[in-house]
């Protein structure tokens, strides 16, 4: 007879696809580009990878479950994008969108964020915990309103941000192997105790790259003095801290029970070969990212090339979970990938709306900017001149042909949907600035977007 036919006689909960409530392990990296790993994020596009780097956990948890080719974090910066992931919701909702201080001196003037999670906000931790499950948080935080305790996690870090990874070095470069620990040490109690748990490990890494340990940092100094190899050393320490998660899941028993998630907070280039844009704008380099996913039900060494966004993760934890419908907050904007992670990566992502809206009304990688998706088809458009350009990514992933007057009607629908959408949510916006003096604009102000580069016209 087999295991769980006996399980279930002896009044036990099956194990596997059958649990009644998985475990869910989540993993948010920082600054990691959708080329940052050793492991393609697409069949069919070699500079997928990064041969720079060399991640062999992530490679092996990539064989044992499911790639998302398409996927997207809700901004192409840190804090905007966690508290999304925390809530279910746009940036452009939530009305924060920028981590760093607004630029001044530009010919816009860049909106206030709020830059404090509300206690009114509804958390995954809040969620997850009414509905009986050990929740904890560990590594940068960045959201403040009083850290996580104060928003559904039994246990934290506390109310952090990028400061608090830079005093740990090697032996414990950034934190990676510390957070690695505590996470075994909750899934162990909790294992234990007979309670499902829901752990977010959001990694300090990339963060602090000189902080690599010694002996990494040495094998990658034929990459040059600097950034380079720094940065492909955490990297690699930081592939280190995933494979003593997925470690210790396996050596608890548990991994037949767990669902385990990892990406990044924002895109950081995606590769020359690859995708064009980096942090801090919207084209596919600041916001398409690395996306894994492994656990019960899901095929291994499988793809899904469905358009997802890290926001559709409080639904899916929360199928997952069983939280009634009746409990769910209202405004989520997010669908459920549990669907596609059963059926071998086909299927579709159910949202309230069809089309993904972006929303970058600042200056750092562009100046302000918002982008649209519907089908294959990307709009964006640029605040100072309100110029769009619009590419087919199923034939030009790097965004190098505008394709907007070969298309009209359909530049005019995704424009006018991008307008409706953005007024549906109160979505701030960048105002003219009457003191504006282009003659003053210090050097490195000059606007470097893309919109004024050359964007191919078909």
């Amino acid at each position: 007879m087999r295991v769980w036919a006996l399980l279930l006689l002896a009044g036990l909960p099956a194990v596997g696809w059958g649990a009644s409530r998985p475990n869910i392990i989540f993993m948010l990296s920082d600054d990691q580009g959708w080329a940052g790993l050793s492991v393609a994020m697409h069949p069919d596009v070699p500079g997928s990878r990064g041969a720079a780097f060399n991640t062999p956990s992530l490679e092996k948890m990539a064989s044992q479950g499911m790639r998302f080719s398409a996927a997207y974090s809700p901004a192409p910066v840190c804090s905007p994008t966690r508290i999304s992931l925390q809530t279910g919701r746009t940036p452009a909702a939530l009305h924060w969108t920028k981590a760093a201080p607004p630029e001044t001196g530009r010919k816009l003037i860049e909106p206030v964020n709020i830059k404090n999670i509300s206690a009114t906000e509804t958390t995954i931790g809040e969620l997850l915990r009414k509905a009986g499950y050990a929740t904890a948080h560990y590594g940068k935080w960045h959201i403040r309103g009083g850290g996580p305790a104060q928003h559904g996690y039994d246990e934290s870090d506390g109310d952090t941000g990028n400061e608090e990874a830079y005093k740990f070095k090697d032996p414990n470069p950034v934190d990676i192997f510390g957070m690695a620990k505590r996470a075994e040490a909750f899934m162990d109690k909790n294992k234990k105790a007979g309670k499902p748990f829901f752990i977010q490990l959001s990694w300090n890494a990339l963060h602090a790259p000189g902080n690599a340990l010694k002996a990494t940092l040495a094998k990658y100094q034929k990459l040059g003095p600097g950034k380079n190899a720094e940065r492909a050393a955490i990297t690699e320490d930081l592939d280190t801290g995933v494979g003593m998660v997925l470690k210790s899941v396996d050596e608890l028993g548990l991994a037949g029970d767990t669902f385990v998630i990892y990406m990044a907070d924002n895109g950081a280039g995606g590769g020359k070969a690859a995708l064009s844009g980096g942090k801090g704008d919207l084209y596919e380099g600041g916001i398409r990212v690395p996306f894994i996913a492994r656990g019960p039900g899901v095929k291994a060494n499988s793809w899904c090339h469905a358009r997802v966004v890290g926001y559709d993760l409080l639904p899916t934890f929360c199928e997952w979970a069983k939280v009634s419908a009746s409990a769910m907050p209202k405004g989520l904007e997010g669908g459920s990938l549990a669907g596609l992670l059963s059926n071998g990566g086909r299927g579709e992502v159910k949202r309230p709306r069809e089309e993904m809206v972006f929303h970058f009304p600042h200056y750092q990688g562009d100046s302000p900017h918002s982008a649209i998706y519907l089908g294959n088809l990307k709009l964006i458009r640029f605040y100072e001149d309100n110029k769009t350009v619009m590419f087919d990514l199923s034939r030009d992933l790097k965004e190098q042909t505008d394709i907007s007057r070969n298309m009209p009607a359909e530049a005019a629908r995704l424009a006018k949907k991008l307008d409706d959408y953005l007024a549906s949510v109160k979505a701030q916006m960048p105002t003219p600035n009457s003191q504006y003096d282009p003659r003053k604009a210090a050097p490195q102000q000059q606007k470097k977007g893309k919109d004024k580069k050359a964007v191919k016209a078909a």
